[in-house]
């Protein structure tokens, strides 16, 4: 059995210090986490709020609209448009038809 205790932990973020308890590290602990938060509460709730974690909308990310690339679908013929250039080394589809092939598979 582990024997936790209290941590003062700086916040990446802020530069603030904040405390880690003894019930946070073992929440941690029981879901299998290893490492020690780096932001603090305020923080974590400001980044979690602002959709953090990768900021990603649909066909958006944190760095504005992707580059869409067309290409012929491979299943139809039809215009594919991909957030990638087509290497031509693997096959490309279309949104219909990647949509089905993916559920056919399940």
């Amino acid at each position: 059995m582990t024997t936790y205790s209290e941590q003062t932990l700086r916040c990446r973020d802020c530069g603030t210090t904040f405390a880690w308890t003894i019930g946070e590290q073992e929440f941690y602990a029981a879901r299998g986490l290893t490492n020690a938060p780096g932001r603090c509460p305020d923080c974590r709730r400001a980044r979690k709020a602002g959709g953090g974690y990768g900021e990603k909308t649909r066909g958006t990310y944190a760095g504005g609209p992707r580059e869409m690339h067309e290409a012929r679908c491979d299943s139809c013929g039809g215009v594919a448009r991909v957030p990638f250039v087509p290497s031509g080394s693997k096959p490309v589809y279309c949104s219909d038809c990647f949509s089905q092939r993916r559920s056919s598979r399940y």
